[in-house]
């Protein structure tokens, strides 16, 4: 895709939600769209309620991810890029305001989970040059990381 070329804000949350490379490719390269990016997680906080942790969330994890993807398995991204890519990438929590709906509740975070799963392995893909494998390993570390941190604080 063209440098030149950039989309609105929502056609790069769809893009990012519908797995486009080229959309991850895009928000990685244009330093620009970290606002943009900051305005899914807050989105997404909005909808789940939790502004505060979300965004922490986001940067802890967007830092996790940096560490491990780029200084210990010799990714190529900086920081910024996947803290890009990894706000981007939470497009489909979203949908977690269906999950208030009765019945709906567990299957859509069930299926939210799994989205944002997929979602977050492109982002860490695109951002650090790496095959799936090496991504789905970051990712891996990083939850080990994550629940770690969790049990010690």
């Amino acid at each position: 895709m063209e440098a030149t070329v950039k989309r609105s804000f929502g056609e790069r949350m769809k893009g990012a939600a519908l797995l486009h490379v080229d959309t991850y490719e895009e928000v990685e390269a244009d330093a620009s769209a970290t606002p943009q990016a900051a305005g899914v997680v807050a989105l997404v906080a909005a909808v789940a309620i939790a502004v505060v942790t979300a965004f922490v969330g986001w940067l802890i994890w967007a830092l996790l991810t940096y560490l491990i993807g780029d200084k210990l398995l010799r990714g190529t991204a900086t920081w910024g890029e996947l803290l890009r890519t990894l706000g981007f990438a939470q497009t489909p929590r979203l949908l977690l305001v269906l999950a208030h709906v009765p019945t709906f509740g567990v299957p859509v975070q069930l299926v939210v989970f799994g989205w944002t799963l997929v979602t977050s392995v492109v982002a860490i893909r695109q951002a650090l040059d790496f095959g799936t494998g090496r991504a789905i390993l970051t990712g891996a570390l990083g939850l080990v990381v994550v629940e770690l941190l969790r049990i010690m604080l």
